[in-house]
């Protein structure tokens, strides 16, 4: 049976540039969005866990968000998790409470977003190399095999290779767009 599929390597890479779009959405431009949060990762329990599953994210205002921890022995851990993610965000504390009051887009905080926006971009285009680096060994164990000859694999990795040019381009369009949002241009 052939390891080389080309719908799933299509399918990998899209995925990379739909992961990108959605963590790009959470980069608001000064009002409060839950997805603001959506990349933070808290370590509890033994693991890395979506700060989604372990407590509620609201919007209570316009420039303010609201996470409930469920548990408040996680509530420290939460805490310092979205001290740590770069956003530029501080928590107040009230009980499993944090607040979070979303600061003003100074030309200083329009620059950290542009810089994380481009940290977000980065692991897109890393996701894609590694998607291309998947298909072409799998391109080359195929060929071991014997299911085809060094000429159709050189063909098939020059394919591979196409979509992962249209691939960073796409990311990298992403990423000048929101860029460009974000530091207002």
């Amino acid at each position: 049976m052939a390891a080389y599929d080309k719908a799933d390597i299509e399918r990998r890479m899209a995925g990379a540039v739909e992961a990108l779009k959605h963590d790009l959405q959470g980069l608001r431009t000064g009002r409060a969005s839950t997805t603001l949060l959506d990349p933070v990762s808290v370590e509890v329990y033994g693991s890395h866990m979506p700060i989604n599953q372990l407590a509620s994210v609201s919007a209570p205002e316009p420039r303010m968000l609201s996470v409930q921890v469920w548990d408040k022995t996680n509530v420290g851990p939460v805490e310092k998790a979205i001290r740590s993610a770069g956003l530029g965000l501080n928590p107040i504390t009230d009980g499993q409470t944090l607040r979070l009051p979303i600061p003003d887009l100074t030309e200083e905080r329009r620059k950290e977003l542009a810089k994380l926006a481009n940290q977000y971009a980065e692991k897109a285009r890393i996701a894609a190399r590694n998607v291309r680096r998947d298909g072409n060994d799998s391109l080359k164990t195929d060929e071991k095999k014997g299911l085809f000859g060094e000429d159709e694999r050189k063909r098939l990795e020059t394919e591979v290779q196409k979509l992962t040019d249209a691939t960073i381009a796409d990311i990298d369009a992403a990423a000048a767009s929101k860029e460009k949002e974000i530091l207002g241009k």
